[in-house]
């Protein structure tokens, strides 16, 4: 998208049906559950036009969510027991009906969030954020969202002021934090993202994630 798609707004609803843009069988390739098989549910529209964006998530039909755990299940074929909840941002939509029958189902779940929207989700449920900067400092994390987060994880770019760090603010929580190199679609700046991401790893404590699913090409 590299900040191009258009900004979508949160919107309301009883949560019985999802705007989704695929649903698919992989690797996680990133943060907490790094290499571990799990159903991506990948939800349509974004609150934020973030320029490294580089997933396709416009143009996403309305499910029912019985549909939606039709397919998760059928992907997981009782092997998988990770599902994971992305876009776009999964905040805009009222998920916590669909995330409580996939924990009533015996499924471990999985949000990835921008960080400026929240909605109550069922205990359990373990949410990864990685909070964005606009070019004038980091979006602030809201309150009710860093009560439930299970992790941060930041962007690394080496050439871009606003992805060269991790702001104090943040590193001040006793929550892991994971730094994870931009791709930007250049070998040489992608190099340099890696190297500055593995030295504030080693600098700072925070743990590498690395995207996985694209060093092995998968999806």
């Amino acid at each position: 998208m590299h900040g191009k798609n258009p900004i979508r707004p949160p919107v309301s609803g009883d949560g019985q049906s999802l705007e989704v843009k695929r649903i698919f069988a992989t690797l996680q390739g990133e943060g907490l559950y790094a290499g571990v098989p799990s159903v991506f549910v990948r939800l349509g529209g974004c609150n934020l036009a973030c320029v490294f964006c580089d997933t396709e998530f416009e143009d996403a039909p309305i499910l029912p969510i019985a549909d939606i755990l039709t397919q998760v299940k059928k992907l997981a074929r009782s092997v998988i027991k990770l599902v994971v909840i992305t876009g776009g941002e999964p905040f805009r939509q009222n998920i916590a009906p669909f995330c409580a029958a996939l924990i009533e189902d015996g499924f471990s779940v999985q949000i990835e969030t921008n960080g400026t929207l929240y909605r109550e989700l069922p205990q359990g449920v373990d949410i990864v954020c990685s909070p964005k900067n606009t070019g004038r400092g980091y979006m602030p994390i809201r309150g009710d969202l860093l009560e439930r987060v299970s992790a941060l994880k930041f962007i690394i770019s080496a050439d871009n002021m606003a992805y060269n760090h991790v702001p104090e603010d943040f590193s001040s929580h006793n929550t892991p934090i994971f730094v994870q190199p931009m791709d930007e679609g250049d070998e040489i700046k992608n190099s340099a993202n890696t190297k500055l991401a593995l030295e504030l790893a080693m600098k700072y404590g925070y743990r590498l994630s690395l995207q996985l699913h694209k060093i092995l090409k998968i999806e």
